[in-house]
């Protein structure tokens, strides 16, 4: 599916930020080791979670949806050995969180994904995964992974050589599901929503102290049940409508129930300091998670050195901070992200080619890009390449705003993995998207 995003006057309004991607797949997995019965709200009905959801009721969860809901069932039996592969799809985190849950279980599994998700490394997890103790075995370090049970080793520690929320949470899920304890260091402080769905349901958590500050140690603990967990808006998505406003021409947008969780919002501290016009209401928390609504107007913005230290809690906003960059006065510079090199396309060489595409000067480096922006429309006529990558063909729809002649971007049916209504959203407001033959 080709789309082309079209210039347009304004963006004004309201939306309803969809339900948060990493949180819907992360409640499925506690949600089934709870074994009782819970009501979840707010569920991104999209690819990634429903792969999760698929392969959980594989291993004889019971989980239904129903009037946009999902229902955990209290089961009878436990886990079951699947009689299928568990076919992830395109999800990363869906493939290493339930890796590290089969993985607690001592189940013998095979798990599998879609041509993309079959060429990301899976070593990062396999390996502390098989020091723990399991059997596991790989495609030399890629999907199809395979596990024979094993025995997961008690009072386990790691060391993570690079900071990675999908590999904490794997080890803490394997731990957790075997109910063992492990301790845990990150070099830099990642996405914690794991952490704080196991607090919320009881869990024993200890953090490190200024001495230690990146250690986590989750001590052998039993999970309390809960009725209902409402799942809080993804940051992500709401970071597309974010810049969408920033750029577009009097505007004035309101965006609600807003994830705003400090692992996981940088963003707004970023483009504050480029000059965005941004404040937060509302704010509150639920199910231990912070959340509000963000007020966004048109704003001049102008370039930034990105601080390498929050790359990490904005590794998922980089390209749409590329195309917010592309409109800033001066030269962002954005460092220390090869992480990106390894998500669901090179993400820095998507960047770097659509870029080129609409005459936007830049440099691309090993671990991040230097982008000359300028105020300013874009003239020209390329196509884009969203290298079947969710977050590069919403981003260069985004660009299409400020676009004389459109932004075609080929290949977008991807963005189902996590924004399903993405175009509807958007339009809503006053963007001009359409399907272009």
């Amino acid at each position: 599916m080709n789309l082309i995003s079209n210039q347009i006057s304004c963006l004004k309004g309201e939306a309803l930020c969809p339900g948060d991607k990493s949180i819907s797949q992360r409640i499925l997995i506690l949600g089934s080791l709870l074994n009782s019965n819970l009501i979840i709200d707010g569920f991104l009905d999209a690819n990634d979670p429903n792969s999760t959801l698929n392969a959980l009721n594989k291993i004889g969860a019971s989980i239904l949806k129903k009037d946009g809901k999902i229902i955990l069932f209290k089961r009878e039996k436990n886990f079951l050995q699947p009689e299928e592969d568990l076919d992830l799809g395109n999800s990363g985190t869906g493939a290493r969180l339930i890796l590290g849950l089969v993985s607690g279980l001592g189940l013998n599994t095979r798990l599998v994904g879609d041509s993309s998700l079959s060429n990301r490394p899976m070593l990062r997890v396999v390996n502390p995964l098989k020091d723990m103790g399991v059997d596991i075995e790989t495609n030399d370090g890629k999907l199809p992974v395979k596990t024979s049970g094993g025995e997961i080793n008690n009072f386990f520690e790691y060391k993570m050589p690079v900071a990675s929320a999908q590999v904490k949470s794997c080890l803490i899920l394997a731990a957790l599901s075997s109910n063992k304890e492990i301790k845990i260091f990150e070099p830099k402080k990642t996405r914690d929503h794991t952490e704080r769905m196991i607090e919320y349901f009881g869990g024993d958590i200890k953090y490190g102290d200024s001495k230690n500050p990146g250690e986590i140690k989750l001590n052998k603990t039993k999970l309390k049940s809960r009725n209902v967990y409402s799942i809080v808006g993804d940051f992500s998505s709401a970071s597309f409508i974010i810049v969408a406003a920033l750029i577009a021409p009097k505007s004035n947008v309101i965006i609600r129930n807003v994830g705003l969780n400090k692992t996981r919002n940088g963003l707004i501290k970023v483009l504050l300091s480029m000059g965005a016009s941004l404040k937060i209401t509302n704010k509150k928390t639920k199910c231990n998670e912070e959340v509000g609504d963000i007020l966004v107007t048109s704003s001049k913005l102008n370039s930034v050195i990105v601080p390498e230290k929050i790359i990490p809690n904005i590794i998922d906003e980089i390209p749409i901070l590329s195309i917010a960059a592309s409109f800033a006065e001066g030269k962002t510079i954005i460092k220390n992200a090869s992480e990106l090199k390894i998500k669901e396309s090179d993400r820095l060489h998507a960047i770097s080619d659509g870029l080129l595409k609409l005459k936007i000067n830049h440099e691309l480096f090993y671990d991040g890009l230097s982008i000359e922006g300028h105020d300013r429309q874009i003239d020209t006529n390329e196509i884009i390449d969203s290298y079947d990558d969710h977050r590069i063909a919403m981003s260069f729809l985004v660009a299409g705003i400020r676009s004389k002649k459109g932004i075609t971007v080929k290949d977008c049916k991807n963005i189902e993995t996590s924004f399903p209504n993405f175009i509807e959203i958007m339009n809503n407001l006053g963007m001009s998207i359409d399907e272009k033959n």
